[in-house]
């Protein structure tokens, strides 16, 4: 079965601790594959609000994802808290990729728990299509 290869670019342009909360956890007594998309929208949530941003107003465009990626590497419990780091990728007129690595902070070391990505497209919402990344968010991407 081939499985899914992911290089994240470690140029990281952020760094975020979210902790693994009670309901992340599934029937395998570990962090869901659920939770762990969860996770990876929360931090780049949270790399957005920083610049006072939001998926639905970055200079009057918006943000949508149109592909996901998730490489597992290890098993995340309850009370961990998750250190994701964000690096951008290739960049183009409209859309432009975000990496994420995932690691563990347990017992005074990094765990590495999934590399992920995310292909995201510049949108208008209201005018339903494509529209070129605002010049701001591009600096930002390209740092």
């Amino acid at each position: 079965m081939a499985r899914i290869k992911i290089e994240v670019p470690q140029k990281f342009m952020a760094s975020f601790h979210i902790p693994v909360r009670i309901t992340d956890i599934n029937y395998g007594n570990h962090l869901g594959n659920d939770a762990f998309v969860g996770i990876i929208h929360e931090a780049r949530m949270q790399w957005l609000h920083q610049y006072g941003y939001t998926e639905l107003n970055i200079e009057r465009a918006g943000l949508i994802m149109s592909d996901l990626a998730v490489e597992f590497k290890s098993e995340s419990f309850y009370g961990d808290v998750v250190e994701v780091n964000i690096s951008a990728g290739e960049i183009s007129r409209v859309s432009f990729e975000l990496y994420y690595q995932l690691f563990a902070i347990r017992n005074n070391g990094r765990i590495l728990l999934a590399n992920a990505k995310t292909g995201m497209v510049s949108y208008d919402y209201k005018a339903k299509k494509a529209v070129t990344i605002p010049d701001k968010l591009r600096s930002l991407l390209s740092v």
